[in-house]
């Protein structure tokens, strides 16, 4: 597997050892998937008979923001789950989070501005802001602080060379790190300090293992917000995802979306729609995350990986290897090639220190893990 950046554009690691995987399970041998963040299970059972019932209707486009009942429904989950009126028509349905990101930096920022993100960090932040002809500012985070971000990490960064806007995730990827609300408000009150516009990045909302996530919307209107049914609601490939705007964005944002999308998805916005009531099936899986994350990381830890507590939030265990390696893509690919376990190397989300960290995903079965952990202790003696 071979790196060949453009302007700064590396592969997408995880997808890159997906790919491996895959054709190494065409010829027959079984490989344990923790490479990938995504679910499992598929979407509740009531999404799939909505869906079912509205295939034979032609799925034309929508409105460029999203169905009006998507819409509403996602201001009412703002009222139920985070206790904060949302106006509707401030609610712009995405082709997932990805799109949201694009449509979020061409909206709230001239061409060429710099964003801020935290190193270790979601891959597509640093290729999507650099393909887009942004500029990036990297924040390190550090294991010792259980890598979670504060207002102080922000102001000394802006210090050293100042930024138009953060993008900050609770709980994030790859460490699974969330900061509990008096962190929130600290770094949203540091960004209004120093004129930097904030993006959340709320995916992972739902999955928060010590109390409720706390969106940027119950301290700030200035802040773009996004999320997505990928990851709580097990929706990953229906590629359906929404965003709040600040008023002066939404404008800007609808035009984005009807010239770079048209809109999200129809078939996807109707099973979206119906997933926001289905919440109760959704702690189902988290249940069996939580367990997982458990077992996970007793075993890594077991096994000699440098980890310590389990993750605040997400589905993830970002592990230190240097008992084993100081490469850690090197280490994923033996790993796959000989035990048949995909990890991600932390190459992915740290280019300078992630030679020493691998994430596991531990979204999947519970014997998966199992399976993962018996060929790891073979493959580690």
């Amino acid at each position: 597997m071979t790196d060949q950046p453009t302007d700064g554009l590396m592969p997408f690691h995880a997808m890159e050892i997906l790919k491996r995987a895959k054709a190494i399970e065409t010829t027959g041998r079984t490989v344990c998937h923790l490479e990938v963040g995504e679910p499992g299970a598929p979407p509740a059972p009531r999404v799939i008979e909505a869906v079912a019932k509205a295939l034979p209707l032609a799925q034309g486009y929508t409105n460029a923001k999203g169905l009006d009942e998507l819409r509403h429904g996602l201001s009412r989950y703002y009222q139920d789950q985070h206790g904060v009126s949302v106006d509707a028509d401030s609610i712009l349905c995405t082709m997932g989070s990805s799109a949201g990101f694009i449509i979020a930096f061409h909206a709230a920022f001239r061409p060429g501005a710099r964003i801020a993100i935290t190193r270790p960090g979601y891959p597509a932040y640093v290729n999507t802001l650099l393909g887009l002809g942004f500029s990036i500012a990297e924040i390190p985070l550090s294991s010792t602080n259980g890598w979670r971000l504060t207002g102080a990490d922000i102001a000394a960064a802006y210090a050293a060379a100042p930024f138009d806007g953060l993008l900050f995730a609770s709980p994030a990827n790859p460490t699974g790190a969330a900061v509990d609300r008096a962190g929130l408000a600290e770094i949203v009150a540091t960004c209004k300090r120093l004129g930097i516009r904030l993006i959340s990045d709320e995916i992972y909302h739902g999955l928060d293992y010590r109390a409720p996530s706390v969106s940027a919307l119950e301290l700030t209107r200035d802040a773009v917000v996004i999320n997505s049914f990928s990851k709580y609601y097990c929706m990953t490939g229906w590629r359906i995802g929404w965003m709040w705007l600040p008023e002066d964005l939404v404008r800007r944002a609808e035009i984005l979306q009807q010239n770079l999308f048209i809109s999200a998805p129809t078939l996807s916005q109707i099973a979206a729609t119906v997933a926001l009531g289905e919440r109760d099936y959704a702690e189902e899986q988290k249940a069996g995350y939580a367990a997982n994350r458990q077992l996970l990381n007793d075993g890594l830890q077991s096994l000699g990986f440098d980890i310590g507590n389990p993750s605040d939030g997400a589905f993830y265990a970002y592990a230190g290897i240097s008992a084993f390696s100081n490469d850690s893509l090197a280490f994923c690919e033996r790993l796959l090639d000989q035990a048949g376990v995909a990890v991600t190397p932390g190459i992915d989300f740290d280019r300078a220190g992630g030679s020493r960290y691998v994430r596991f995903s531990y979204a999947g079965r519970r014997e998966t893990i199992e399976m993962a952990l018996e060929r790891m202790a073979a493959f580690l003696r």
